[in-house]
């Protein structure tokens, strides 16, 4: 498959925790192309089923689905999401440099590693608890 057959690519994340929504917002104010549609796994409306996996799923790390259906998550979804902005020599390095061996493996340790403890972090709001995390 090619990199542009497959964008759009649909991003999941926790709009609840308040590291993952900013860095979210990097990459909306960024995005201008159409290639990702971001998608608040936190929104009281967010049905997983829809999508195919359970909220459990969606809320344990970050996913990326690309338009041939296939779900990428963990680093391989920052990736995917840095795949967008081929003309970002930042984005473009971060790719290649997390795809060195070695690199891949501490960084998908150092990911999972935020993942498992991330619901210490404060929250934005989250009144309805639509947002809880296990």
């Amino acid at each position: 498959m090619t990199n542009s057959s497959k964008f759009p690519l649909q991003v999941f994340y926790d709009g609840s925790c308040g590291v993952c929504s900013r860095e979210m917002m990097i990459y909306q104010r960024r995005e201008c192309t159409d290639r990702l549609h971001f998608i608040d796994i936190s929104a009281p409306d967010f049905n997983a089923a829809e999508h195919g996996r359970s909220r459990a799923q969606f809320i344990q790390e970050l996913h990326v689905r690309d338009s041939a259906g296939e779900f990428h998550t963990g680093v391989a979804a920052f990736s995917q999401i840095w795949s967008a902005f081929p003309d970002s020599p930042l984005y473009s390095l971060l790719e290649w440099t997390v795809g060195l061996p070695g690199i891949h493996q501490a960084a998908d340790l150092g990911y999972a590693t935020f993942a498992k403890f991330r619901h210490l972090l404060p929250k934005t709001d989250c009144r309805d608890g639509s947002c809880g995390l296990h």
